[in-house]
């Protein structure tokens, strides 16, 4: 959808470029601002698809989200005093995420206390939660 977007927006704006460089070259004789019209328009729409091709080509490619997702995550859990053992997460779509985690806990905790903790964090969207209780 946001690359349909960006397409008839930037198709509209190189219109209006050109529009503008015929306009001037006409009235007042700058032949040149037709073809720099040209330039800026591509550089316009250059732009544009540098960004889509990069936010798009992480989500197709299976890249791994931030570091600072992942933090946040390990953060939650410690806070109550356990401990993460193992944590992949993985990006499912745009805005959500997948995860593993394994916690190492002293307290009799079931997924579901994990479960409302990392509600806090919208992006996760699918957990699998394994606890280990450890040895006091």
């Amino acid at each position: 959808m946001r690359a349909a977007i960006i397409h008839v927006v930037a198709d509209a704006a190189v219109s209006v470029l050109v529009i503008v460089g015929l306009l001037l070259a006409r009235a007042f004789g700058w032949l040149w601002m037709d073809p720099a019209a040209g330039i800026v328009g591509a550089f316009v729409i250059a732009s544009w698809s540098y960004g889509l091709i990069r936010d798009t080509g992480s989500i197709l490619l299976d890249m791994t989200p931030g570091a600072g997702t992942a933090d946040r995550v390990r953060c939650e859990i410690e806070l109550a005093g356990d401990k993460v053992v193992d944590l992949h997460l993985w990006r499912l779509g745009p805005g959500h995420l997948g995860g593993i985690i394994a916690i190492a806990t002293n307290a009799d905790r079931v997924p579901a206390f994990y479960r409302d903790r990392l509600a806090r964090i919208p992006a996760l969207s699918h957990l699998t939660i394994e606890v280990n209780r450890e040895a006091a």
